[in-house]
């Protein structure tokens, strides 16, 4: 029996219910892609994880490889509606180039006169990205008329390949398409946002079991409405990182100096009354004295941190429990991190439970990693490429869990 069923969850088969690029003819024709090109950078510019951009090109290449001509927006960071050079795409549209092999060129605005006029010079095969979405304040407000008719009219078709900001109604990914549907142009999925939704669809609507969960960070306010949904579905929810501190305060434990949200107690009892055996707590802590690798470590029970420690990481009794969970399960949900996992030795209950996602992915389980700190800790950890799918959108994967629709998807064309 399927207990869960958001609009984009299928029986099977289930081929998307969404166009998508590929159903496109671009041959000849403009098309405009909302791409989410929020990647970490260096004080200098330089890139530090280009995973973002390497995502978006297949659509990318797929447009140009049939004849068409690729217009890219996106935002980066948080410019506030204005422009700001440290936030630029430039360095993003070089490093696009790079991938491509092939020059990308830049517009200094998103919809205005550099822009118009650099989309109206495209030759087939040619790409066109806009500066940074968020330098207009017409972006965050999302009606803004002549910024979003300014857009709409660079291109023939609309793509929404930004699964990261599928969850926000921001102009680029709500009203722009609207207005290019409201004139007849095709509004579609790309392949990354496909992939995005097939994948948490099938997890989460028709999940292989052992159905595990498993959901570390730092607070239990921002996993609230995803464990209440989870615990309708899963058969095992593993909790790690800092939020676990307040469950354990909420059963009395002692937490010494870490971080708990003492207005959320009662909350945390619920949800222990609502998760019975399913919701599985550490049993041990890995804690220290400071906030740093030198700093004074020990290992105690759960619910056992001494004053003027923090606990910073699941202990090896819980790291060792949660593998044996793990090891069993049919489908793997992962959203956060254990511990400090930036900071050795506080990255072993991270690696212990990373090494057994990629353990049970090679035994044939579907494992997805949730994006955010999750995927920066595959992506350290070297567990990448070794699990069935890293998410690009943390706070869309997140949504997806709670059983949430997205507003920028349903307003694209139906097959």
């Amino acid at each position: 029996m399927v207990l869960f069923r958001p609009p984009y969850f299928y029986e099977e088969p289930h081929p998307m219910a969404k166009q998508s690029v590929a159903d496109l003819d671009p041959a000849g024709k403009t098309v405009l892609v909302r791409v989410d090109f929020n990647v970490p950078q260096d004080s200098d510019g330089t890139i530090t994880d280009d995973r973002r951009i390497r995502m978006a090109l297949p659509t990318i290449r797929s447009i140009l490889d049939r004849g068409g001509k690729a217009i890219l927006m996106s935002h980066l960071g948080r410019p506030k509606g204005e422009a700001n050079p440290k936030l630029s795409l430039a360095p993003v549209a070089k490093r696009l180039g790079e991938l491509l092999e092939k020059p990308v060129a830049l517009a200094t605005d998103t919809g205005g006169k550099d822009s118009t006029e650099k989309a109206h010079a495209l030759s087939g095969g040619d790409v066109l990205v806009l500066e940074n979405v968020r330098f207009n304040p017409g972006e965050k407000k999302g009606d803004d008329a002549n910024y979003v008719a300014g857009i709409a009219e660079l291109a023939d078709a609309y793509v929404n390949d930004a699964f990261g900001t599928c969850h926000r109604t921001e102009a680029s990914m709500y009203a722009v398409p609207k207005a290019m549907k409201a004139s007849g142009k095709p509004a579609v999925v790309g392949f990354l946002v496909e992939k995005e939704i097939q994948y948490l669809s099938d997890a989460v609507g028709q999940p292989k079991r052992p159905f595990v969960a498993i959901l570390g960070g730092k607070k239990v306010s921002d996993k609230i409405a995803v464990i209440t949904n989870l615990l309708k579905i899963c058969d095992h929810i593993l909790i790690g990182g800092a939020m676990a501190y307040t469950f354990s305060l909420a059963q009395g434990g002692k937490t010494g100096d870490s971080l708990v949200e003492p207005d959320k107690l009662e909350l945390a009892k619920q949800l222990l009354r609502d998760g019975g055996e399913k919701l599985v707590l550490p049993v041990d802590t890995q804690c220290a004295d400071d906030f740093s690798a030198e700093a004074n470590k020990t290992i105690v029970q759960a619910g056992e941190i001494p004053d003027g420690f923090e606990g910073l990481d699941i202990g090896p009794d819980t790291a060792k429990r949660y593998v044996e969970i793990i090891q069993s399960a049919g489908t793997v949900v992962w959203n956060g991190p254990m511990g400090v996992f930036e900071m050795p030795p506080f990255d072993a209950g991270t690696k212990a439970v990373a090494d057994a996602v990629a353990s049970v992915t090679a035994s044939g389980a579907i494992t997805i990693i949730g994006g955010g700190d999750s995927a920066a800790a595959v992506e350290q950890l070297g567990y990448a490429e070794k699990v069935s799918h890293v998410s690009t959108g943390g706070g869309a994967s997140l949504e997806m869990l709670e059983g949430k629709a997205f507003k920028t998807v349903d307003i694209l064309d139906e097959k």
